[in-house]
């Protein structure tokens, strides 16, 4: 009898626990709410496409501007620089390793310590970066992948794979790369987090024959999808770049160009639509998100 009534209890909690896992994930992927609620939503998933756009856009320049052996020195937070144009004392140290005992692959990694590092752009990392390389990277067909050791940015841990590949056609002008990154998360102290896939292009349409990358300027084209938690709301979406997301290497905002995003199993003549406009080309940290006619501006990471 005892035996009996433990299964019993059982099979009530595991019949408890699906019940809520169906509820939860119906939450999740609601097609219908108030005007209100749909609004946050749109809003919430757009200010994480934002965010997460901003954040892992910067480690192809840490990972390019290691030095010139593996890429091209000089950028990232190798540019030595806050937007002032105040100089920086270097707070990370740099370690190479050959595995093989030749040229490539080789290992970077960039420790930022435990305490906090001040980088060129004012914000504060912590932990290590570590990329192997299986080749200079201004060489078609080189891959650099990355992954983070108790890394984080002004106290957001980051997780996840940022790989690299040199699509470029020979002579390699203009260079072109498409950048993965790989179950991406973003978790800031209070446990909200942003979850993140996304495929990039990214070409050169500036700065091509010097190798020096402050005249660099890139478009980057693609598509995306996550998953953001914020408080109780948890939404999945998905975003394409419909106008080409334009860099210079002299701003570290995207300054101009378009990232239209939708929640999951929106349907298609849903008006809840998210478009995230980085602005007309000046360097600053503002952009606008428009969505059912609202505009609103945000502040970019």
């Amino acid at each position: 009898m005892k035996y009996s009534f433990s299964l019993t209890r059982a099979a009530i909690v595991m019949i408890a626990s699906a019940l809520f896992l169906i509820a939860s994930c119906s939450k999740e992927n609601s097609q219908t709410g108030t005007n209100e609620e749909e609004l946050q939503v749109s809003q919430v998933s757009g200010e994480a496409e934002g965010e997460a756009e901003g954040t892992f856009n910067e480690f192809f320049d840490d990972v390019m501007g290691v030095n010139n052996d593996v890429g091209v020195a000089g950028s990232g937070v190798f540019f030595g620089r806050t937007d002032s144009l105040t100089p920086v004392p270097r707070c990370f140290t740099i370690t190479i390793t050959h595995p093989n005992n030749t040229p490539f692959p080789a290992v970077v990694t960039l420790d930022f310590g435990t305490t906090g590092c001040p980088g060129p752009d004012g914000r504060i990392r912590r932990g290590k970066i570590i990329t192997e390389y299986s080749a200079r990277l201004i060489v078609p067909g080189a891959v650099a992948t990355t992954h983070f050791e108790n890394f984080s940015i002004d106290n957001i841990r980051v997780e996840g794979i940022h790989k690299i590949t040199n699509t470029s056609e020979l002579p390699a002008v203009p260079r072109r790369f498409r950048i993965q990154v790989i179950d991406g998360k973003l978790t800031k102290p209070d446990g909200n987090f942003i979850e993140w896939n996304s495929t990039r292009v990214i070409t050169q349409i500036e700065g091509v024959l010097t190798d020096l990358p402050r005249d660099d300027v890139f478009k980057i084209e693609g598509s995306a999808y996550g998953r953001v938690k914020r408080g109780n709301l948890l939404v999945r979406w998905e975003s394409s770049i419909t106008e080409p997301l334009i860099r210079r290497f002299t701003c570290r905002w995207i300054v101009k160009g378009r990232i239209r995003s939708v929640r999951a199993n929106l349907p298609a003549n849903s008006p809840w639509i998210a478009i995230l406009d980085f602005g007309a080309g000046n360097c600053d940290n503002q952009a606008t998100l428009t969505i059912n006619g609202n505009t609103r501006q945000i502040t970019l990471p």
